[in-house]
C-alpha cells in the first residue's frame, strides 16, 4: 500500500515537471503573468476639461453730441411754390362761358380739317384738371388704341415754333403726364383753350393751340 502511494506521487511529480518544461518552452508562464498584469484594472486618468477662453474686445463708441443730448437736428425740406409763368387774365379764361368754349372748339375743328389727312389728329378742349392741379391730360381711347404705342412711352410735343416738349404717355391710364405740365405752363394754357394734336410720327405730336375768346395769346 505504501509502495503504491509513493509510486503515484512520483508519477504525479514527474507529470508536473513535464508540464513546467512545456510551459517554459511555450513561454506560457510569461504570457499568464502578462494576462494577470493586463487584467488588473488601471485607474484611468481623469480628463481635464480645457478652460474656455473668452476674448474680450474693447470697442470705442463715439456718441454724437446731438444724440448725447437726445436731440436730433432735422433739416426741413422746403417745397417751392408752383410758378406758372406770366398769367393771362384768368377771370376771363377759367370761367369762360360755354359759348366761348364752343367757339374755340369750332375753330380748332376747322383747323384740324385743313391738316394733311395722312396724319391722325384729335382735338381737346382744356378743362381745369388739364391746366391746373394735377396737370393730367386724358386722350381719346380709340385714337390711342389705333395709333399710340402699346406700352408706356415718351411722347414729344412740338409747337408751331418748332420747340419740343417731352411728355410721358401712360398706356394703362391712357393719357399724358410728366412733361405735360411744362408744356401747359410754357404756353399759358387755360380752361377753354382748344388744342389740336397731329401725330406726325409714332411718338411725336405737332400741336396747335386755339385760344378761347378774349385771349391775348396767338397761335
Amino acid at each position: 500500500m505504501l509502495v503504491a502511494k509513493q509510486s503515484y506521487e512520483e508519477s504525479h511529480g514527474n507529470r508536473v515537471e513535464v508540464n513546467k518544461k512545456r510551459m517554459e518552452a511555450l513561454n506560457l508562464r510569461l504570457l499568464s503573468q502578462a494576462l494577470k498584469t493586463s487584467s488588473s484594472p488601471k485607474p484611468s486618468p481623469t480628463k481635464q476639461a480645457k478652460p474656455r477662453v473668452v476674448l474680450k474686445q474693447l470697442v470705442v463708441v463715439r456718441r454724437s453730441t446731438h444724440f448725447a443730448n437726445k436731440r436730433v437736428a432735422v433739416d426741413r425740406v422746403a417745397i417751392p411754390r408752383r410758378i406758372f409763368g406770366r398769367q393771362r387774365e384768368l377771370s376771363n379764361r377759367v370761367y369762360a362761358s360755354p359759348e366761348a368754349r364752343a367757339e374755340a372748339q369750332e375753330k380748332a375743328e376747322k383747323l384740324e380739317m385743313g391738316l394733311e389727312p395722312v396724319y391722325p389728329t384729335f382735338t381737346k378742349s382744356m378743362l381745369r384738371p388739364h391746366v391746373t392741379g394735377g396737370f393730367w391730360l386724358g386722350l381719346p381711347i380709340q385714337f390711342c388704341f389705333r395709333n399710340l404705342p402699346k406700352r408706356n412711352a415718351v411722347m414729344t410735343l412740338i409747337d408751331v415754333d418748332g420747340d419740343e416738349y417731352p411728355t410721358i404717355y401712360l398706356v394703362h391710364k391712357i393719357g399724358l403726364t410728366g412733361g405735360w405740365k411744362g408744356f401747359t405752363v410754357a404756353h399759358h394754357l387755360v380752361v377753354g383753350d382748344a388744342v389740336v394734336f397731329q401725330l406726325i410720327r409714332p411718338t411725336t405730336f405737332k400741336v396747335y393751340i386755339i385760344r378761347v375768346k378774349g385771349s391775348e395769346e396767338g397761335n
